[in-house]
């Protein structure tokens, strides 16, 4: 299972999957280039997602679950807005460093033009993003 694997090998796996969707969109994403760049085979890639489409939801999860948490260390009752925005900027450079295409993907999934997964993408990234334009 993928969640059982060393946390740096998670990420790197995440971190090259998502250039990958990022730079050809979910239909010309090729998992070939993925097992390629994060050094695992492909029999692994699919013993940890049943096949692409799991994979590209994995990480729609994965990038929500990262912004929520990210919206948890901010303190909005901070009147200092200077001292907000300073605390906004850590915790973006934070995720910067552990996924470093994290908002690159989120940002992709507006432009996805793959009727396989607009649907869930309307579905997944609505509420998240009502939730962080409050």
């Amino acid at each position: 299972m993928f969640t059982q694997l060393h946390k740096d090998k998670q990420n790197n796996i995440i971190n090259v999957a998502m250039n990958e969707f990022v730079k050809n969109g979910f239909d010309k994403a090729s998992t070939n280039h993925i097992v390629k760049k994060a050094h695992i085979s492909k029999g692994s890639l699919f013993n940890y997602f049943n096949n692409k489409k799991d994979l590209y939801l994995y990480l729609i999860d994965f990038s929500i679950q990262t912004i929520e948490t990210m919206y948890e260390h901010i303190d909005f009752k901070e009147r200092d807005l200077f001292q907000r925005i300073e605390n906004i900027g850590l915790q973006k450079l934070y995720i910067q460093q552990k996924s470093p295409k994290v908002f690159d993907f989120l940002k992709s999934l507006s432009q996805e033009i793959s009727a396989d997964v607009q649907d869930i993408i309307k579905e997944k990234i609505s509420l998240t993003y009502e939730e962080g334009t409050k």
